[in-house]
C-alpha cells in the first residue's frame, strides 16, 4: 500500500493533536504544518516531524490530505483551497460556521472529486458502536456534555462548541426529522451562550434533552438512551457502560463490553483508509452540515431567550 502523505493546517491544540495521530499511523507520513503563527507550526513540527510550510499553497503540494484546524470562523476559505487544490480534507467540527460556508465546502469536494470529512470525534468513540448494536428504535435521549473553562474556540458559544457533538450523534440515532426545539441560554464568561439546554422533539416521536456547559467545575460526557424494551447508561470519556432489560424476573442490569481505544486515533485512521480506498467517510460533509444547520436553529432560539432576560 503507498505512503499516505498528510499534513495540518492549524497548529493551535487539537492542530497539535492530529499532527501526533498522524506520526502514529502506519502507512502515513506526517510531512508539513501550516499555521498563521509560522512559530507555532515548526514547535508542532519539531515534536512529531514534518515540516512547518509558510503557505496553504506549500501544504498542499505536499499532502493527500489535510486535517483542518483552524479557527472556525476561517475552515470554509482554508478548505475549499486544499479541495481545489487536490487535497482530501478533514474538517475539525463544526463544519462551518454559517450553512452557506458548509454547503460551499461540500459543493467543492463534490466539483473537485474530493473526499470531506468532518472531525464529529464522538462517531468514533467505542460506546457507540455498542449503542447503535443494542437499539431498535429510540423514545427519549439524555446527554450531558460538561467541561472546565476550556480559553479556547471563543470565536463559537458552547452548542456550536460542545453541543454539537451530542446534535450529531442524536441526528444519527434516531434517523428522522425535527419538528420542535425549546432552547435556552447563559452567557457567564463570554460574550455568548457558555451553558445552554435543548429539547428536541422528532417526527417519529422520539424526544432529546441535551445539555453542554464549559463552565462546569468537573468533565461529564455520556448519554442515556431509552426504549421499550431496554435503557441504555454510556460514559464517553470511561469508554463504560451498562444496559438494563427485562427478563422474566423483571428488570435486570448487564455491562455493556467496550473494547477501548482514542476516538481521534480511530477518527483519523478511518479518514486515512477512506482516502485511501476511495470510499466513503464516516460522518461526511451532509452530515457535518446537517449538524451545523441544526446546532444554529438551536443557538439562534437559546439566545433570543437571553436577550429577552
Amino acid at each position: 500500500m503507498a505512503i499516505i502523505k498528510a499534513g495540518v493546517a492549524g497548529a493551535g491544540s487539537m492542530g497539535r493533536n492530529h499532527a501526533r495521530i498522524y506520526s502514529l499511523l502506519t502507512g502515513v507520513e506526517l510531512v508539513a504544518i501550516h499555521d498563521a503563527d509560522f512559530s507555532r507550526a515548526q514547535a508542532v513540527a519539531a515534536e512529531f516531524g514534518g515540516r512547518a510550510v509558510a503557505s496553504l499553497e506549500e501544504l498542499a503540494s505536499l499532502v493527500d490530505l489535510a486535517s483542518v484546524a483552524v479557527p472556525t470562523v476561517a475552515h470554509c476559505e482554508v478548505g475549499c483551497f486544499l479541495l481545489d487544490h487536490g487535497v482530501h480534507v478533514l474538517m475539525e467540527k463544526p463544519i462551518a460556521a454559517h450553512v452557506a460556508d458548509a454547503r460551499a465546502l461540500v459543493d467543492t469536494a463534490r466539483r473537485c472529486e474530493k473526499l470531506l470529512a468532518v472531525g464529529h470525534v464522538e462517531r468514533f468513540n467505542p460506546v457507540l458502536s455498542q449503542l447503535e448494536s443494542k437499539l431498535t428504535r429510540p423514545r427519549f435521549i439524555e446527554a450531558h456534555r460538561l467541561s472546565p473553562f476550556p480559553n479556547r474556540s471563543m470565536d463559537i458559544g458552547v452548542i456550536l462548541d460542545l453541543m454539537i457533538h451530542d446534535l450529531e450523534v442524536i441526528l444519527h440515532l434516531v434517523k428522522s426529522p425535527v419538528v420542535g426545539i425549546d432552547a435556552v441560554g447563559v452567557s457567564v464568561l463570554t460574550a455568548t451562550e457558555d451553558i445552554a439546554n435543548a429539547r428536541l422533539r422528532f417526527e417519529n416521536g422520539c424526544v432529546a434533552n441535551v445539555t453542554a456547559s464549559r463552565i462546569s467545575p468537573e468533565r461529564m460526557r455520556k448519554i442515556r438512551v431509552f426504549q421499550e424494551d431496554c435503557y441504555l447508561s454510556l460514559d464517553y470519556q470511561a469508554q463504560e457502560g451498562q444496559m438494563y432489560g427485562k427478563d422474566s424476573s423483571g428488570i435486570v442490569k448487564f455491562d455493556v463490553e467496550i473494547d477501548k481505544g482514542e476516538p481521534l486515533m480511530m477518527e483519523l485512521r478511518s479518514f486515512v483508509d477512506a482516502v485511501s480506498r476511495g470510499e466513503t467517510p464516516t460522518v461526511t460533509g451532509q452530515q457535518g452540515m446537517a449538524a451545523l444547520e441544526l446546532a444554529l436553529k438551536v443557538t439562534e432560539l437559546a439566545r433570543l431567550g437571553m436577550e429577552s432576560v
